[in-house]
């Protein structure tokens, strides 16, 4: 029998081992999908790639599946993070989800000084993801960190690593990424766009880039899209 449904798991994976799944992910099998003893599922866990596993034992809150042959090896996104200013829930549960399935390797949300959310649920946003690595394939789920002022992340920034700001006033310049190598960061930033006394401290960063989206401006979650794709198509494993 074919395996359909990806589950990630917080446990080891090898041959024969057997897996305890939670009481949601239980319910989602037999209660929801009607699968029962016998049927094949894929897990991965983030570390250990992805496994083929048989449902050993399942009740409506209860399941035991015992992984047994390696699908696919752990296969790393490139090392590209993706910093973003939440907005609505929605739209921010867009992001994180899109983030993840155009291979983002870290999102890190950040307050601005136009950021209209003060605060974020983290453990929320790292289900979300959790669940869009389900979805598209993914062996490996990018870590959602808390929420931290820009200006903070910017004092501490790694040296060898390129920051491509999405700069909202740059619509006349050509929207494009040079092909390059190494660690990389898109920023993407508020509704109300980035003040001037943070737009001042990222022209002087000099490993900060302006990034233009085009001669239009874009929503944060466009934008998001968009910025992910060019870096993608330039300098990540699309090409």
């Amino acid at each position: 029998m074919d395996a359909k449904i990806r589950l990630y798991v917080d446990q080891p994976l090898a041959p024969g081992q057997a897996v305890r799944l939670s009481p949601e992910q239980a319910h989602y099998l037999t209660g929801v999908m009607r699968l029962g003893t016998g049927a094949a599922i894929l897990l991965f866990n983030g570390k250990d790639g992805e496994w083929r596993a048989t449902l050993a034992e399942a009740t409506k809150r209860s399941a035991i599946v015992i992984s047994d042959t390696q699908t696919r090896p752990l296969q790393l996104p490139p090392d590209l993070w993706l910093l973003f200013a939440p907005i609505k829930k929605a739209r921010t549960d867009f992001i994180v989800e899109k983030a993840v399935e155009l291979g983002a390797a870290r999102i890190l949300p950040v307050q601005t000084r136009h950021t209209n959310a003060e605060r974020i649920r983290q453990d929320r946003l790292q289900a979300h993801a959790i669940e869009a690595a389900e979805q598209c394939g993914a062996t490996h789920v990018p870590e959602v960190t808390d929420l931290q002022p820009l200006d903070r992340l910017l004092t501490k920034w790694p040296a060898d690593r390129r920051l491509y700001w999405c700069d909202e006033t740059a619509l006349d310049q050509p929207a494009t990424i040079a092909p390059t190598r190494g660690p990389a960061a898109i920023l993407i930033g508020p509704e109300g766009g980035f003040s001037a006394e943070e737009a001042g401290k990222l022209r002087g960063k000099p490993n900060v880039i302006p990034l233009s989206l085009g001669p239009r401006i874009l929503r944060a979650d466009t934008a998001a899209v968009a910025a992910l794709t060019l870096w993608q198509a330039a300098c990540g494993d699309w090409r």
